[in-house]
């Protein structure tokens, strides 16, 4: 419901999309070109020829950043002082687990690995339904036992394959200066890094990065609740019926992205001078909704993509801009499903920026963008730029046919870095 009427300091309308991981390489499947590229994008390519293109680093040159943080700077926020608190304390937030200073929260992943630890599948296929994901951790919950007494454990399993651990010790705070369990992801200045991983994958052992004994004691707790997770799942009935049913089995959780203190940062109404309402799904984005003081607006399921629409069309009858986070390009990316991403493109484009541009009567610019690429050729996001869009009315338009990374590259708008582009947007389209 969208309630609480606001007038904006600023006299703008627009609608801020980031579709997740969109960025792309050419893909031999596809003829050697872009999922954008090879789709069918009408809508998109008309917001093209109305506005002005450029390419965008969300987070730095050579980092492929998570979504976390990508999304962060996307909204005008860089960390650059090394501040961030990690993407375990947001989604901790963002699936309303009982966090407090000095607790150590990690975004976790279920996996599929061998007697040895060799890690078969990061993401245990993938498909894990809430009931099967519920029920492996509540068997954790109730019988991980820590070597200390005075620690105690919260998980919380989020969508398909995600969850959320929290650990906490009666007695100390627990350090943040721990090492990922999971070895596709490293960690700098609190932000998740993916790695350029090739070969098989072995789930790591969790080292301290100082002698404190709250970072030994972080990276102890975490070690024994990997290691009896990995017993605790060998034989449980979830994956008996798995394995029955020839799927891969959910028998350990990788860990990443530590945190031990809640984020202070400015509200994004006094960030940007304007109220922002958001439309978003996942944990990690609700979690920076919440961090950042957005208004969320509720728009159906994951793929309602003609209610999103209809929602952030209807929402800017109350604030100034509503941010619409979109997620099904990355997953396609990170499967190497080229012809899937562009399908899913397509189904994007027809359903959402087709309801969209029918249900906006009065706006100032549609911007759309991605927090970063997922490129089906690396399985895995990357450093490349993301393509930019701005369209709108008073957009100075730069020839731009098409919403490709090849029209982003020659665009008017150039280079920007992610914290940069609401900013931008706002500028170039209100006078």
């Amino acid at each position: 419901m969208i309630a609480n009427a606001f007038v904006a300091v600023k006299d703008v309308k627009l609608v801020y999309v980031l579709l997740d991981g969109i960025g792309d390489l050419p893909h031999p499947a596809l003829n050697d070109l872009t999922p954008l590229e090879a789709a069918f994008t009408p809508n998109l390519d008309a917001l093209a020829r109305n506005g002005a293109m450029g390419r965008v680093i969300s987070v730095g040159k050579g980092i492929a950043p998570q979504s976390d943080i990508a999304v962060f700077n996307m909204l005008g926020y860089s960390f650059k002082d090394g501040s961030y608190v990690g993407r375990g304390v947001i989604e901790s937030i963002g699936c309303r687990i009982d966090f407090r200073d000095g607790d150590l929260a990690l975004r976790g992943n279920f996996a599929s690995v061998d007697d040895k630890l060799k890690i078969v599948d990061r993401r245990a296929g993938r498909v894990i339904s809430s009931e099967e994901a519920g029920s492996v951790c509540k068997t954790l919950r109730e019988e991980i036992r820590f070597s200390d007494k005075n620690a105690s454990l919260a998980l919380e399993p989020t969508v398909a394959h995600r969850v959320v651990i929290r650990l906490r010790h009666d007695k100390m705070k627990l350090s943040d200066k721990v090492t990922n369990t999971d070895p596709a992801y490293d960690k700098v200045d609190g932000m998740g890094i993916a790695k350029s991983t090739t070969g098989p994958m072995r789930v790591q052992k969790s080292e301290a990065q100082d002698r404190s004994e709250e970072a030994r004691m972080a990276a102890r707790l975490l070690n024994e609740f990997t290691s009896q997770t990995v017993q605790l799942l060998k034989n449980h009935p979830v994956n008996k019926a798995r394995a029955a049913a020839g799927r891969q089995p959910m028998n350990c959780i990788l860990a990443r992205d530590s945190g031990n203190r809640y984020p202070k940062v400015m509200p994004i109404r006094q960030r940007h001078d304007m109220e922002v309402g958001c439309i978003v799904d996942m944990p990690v984005e609700i979690g920076i909704s919440k961090v950042l003081g957005m208004r969320m607006f509720q728009g159906g399921d994951i793929n309602d993509y003609e209610g999103k629409a209809r929602v952030a069309a209807k929402g800017l009858d109350e604030v100034s801009a509503v941010y619409v986070h979109i997620k099904g390009p990355d997953e396609f990316g990170h499967d190497g499903d080229a012809k899937g991403k562009k399908k899913n493109i397509e189904d994007i484009d027809r359903r959402f920026f087709g309801t969209l541009r029918e249900e906006l009567k009065n706006y100032t610019a549609i911007v759309v963008s991605g927090d970063h690429s997922t490129p089906c050729v690396k399985k895995g996001h990357s450093d490349d730029p993301v393509p930019l869009l701005v369209s709108g009315a008073s957009v100075k338009q730069d020839g731009s046919a098409r919403f490709t990374e090849k029209y982003a590259k020659t665009g008017a708008l150039g280079l920007l870095m992610g914290a940069d582009v609401l900013d931008t947007a706002v500028r170039i389209t209100s006078g």
